[in-house]
């Protein structure tokens, strides 16, 4: 959907006004942090809970768009920005560690996603799996290993309930809820997010590119073992793999295409 103006119609941007790569944070008020890491960047557009910036990276031009938080808001974010000619999609958030290995402040590398979401039943049966792009995923590992960040590779859980994970014994579905959690900690699930699922099985579907690294914030297993909740709030090292798993993509594509 657009309008009069060829503005696509949550996200009001219109063909140009987006690069082939776009960040996706699910915080509108990360877009600008993000932005700050291009070479040159400026805003394009902020409505409801979508705020895109675009600019340059090695003198190709990437964009943020924010995302909102859960599933139904990012789905339609991809949707929009695909029309307008963005292709590849990199989830920068946060979340909540699983394992206790992944300490607070750690970052994870998604391959795929547990489709604990409403929003993709919508678009394709559950048998469909949710993951990422793997020339995606090997550019942000390269990234983190370039930048010697300490990072997890592996599936993540993406929810649509935030409460439902943090208070699940207050929900009437509380049984069903902490055993579904068992099994993702069991089947060595890194870490619980909402979003990445979405982009996953969308961008699988319309021949895009796909890949998503939180930071974890925090690990409640961890907590439950140590008798203590450290919550890690610096994005720093999240921005600048992210960032540099751009740079990294844009330089294979190049190379592929025979630009440079």
């Amino acid at each position: 959907m657009e309008d009069e103006q060829g503005r696509q119609y949550h996200i009001q941007c219109r063909e140009g006004d987006v690069g082939r790569y776009v960040l996706l944070p699910g915080d509108p008020g990360r877009c600008a942090v993000i932005a700050n890491a291009f070479d040159e960047a400026w805003k394009v557009a902020e409505h409801r809970e979508y705020v895109t910036y675009t600019g340059f990276l090695d003198g190709h031009k990437v964009s943020v768009t924010s995302t909102g938080i859960g599933a139904p808001s990012t789905a339609i974010a991809v949707e929009e920005l695909s029309r307008i000619g963005a292709d590849t999609f990199i989830r920068v958030g946060t979340s909540g560690a699983m394992q206790l290995d992944i300490l607070p402040g750690d970052l994870v590398i998604a391959t795929g996603a547990v489709r604990d979401e409403g929003t993709t039943i919508q678009y394709i049966p559950l048998a469909y799996p949710a993951v990422a792009s793997h020339q995606v995923v090997s550019a942000l590992i390269q990234a983190a290993e370039r930048k010697k960040k300490r990072y997890h590779v592996g599936i993540v859980q993406s929810k649509d309930s935030f409460y439902g994970q943090h208070e699940p014994e207050a929900m009437p579905a509380s049984d069903y809820l902490l055993s579904r959690w068992k099994a993702w900690l069991r089947g060595n699930v890194l870490a619980s997010e909402m979003e990445a699922a979405a982009i996953f099985v969308l961008s699988s579907i319309k021949r895009l590119r796909s890949g998503c690294i939180v930071l974890a914030m925090a690990n409640q297993e961890l907590a439950k073992v140590q008798g203590k909740r450290v919550v890690v709030t610096d994005l720093s090292d999240l921005i600048e793999v992210a960032v540099e798993s751009v740079r990294i993509l844009a330089a294979w594509d190049d190379a592929r295409e025979g630009k440079r």
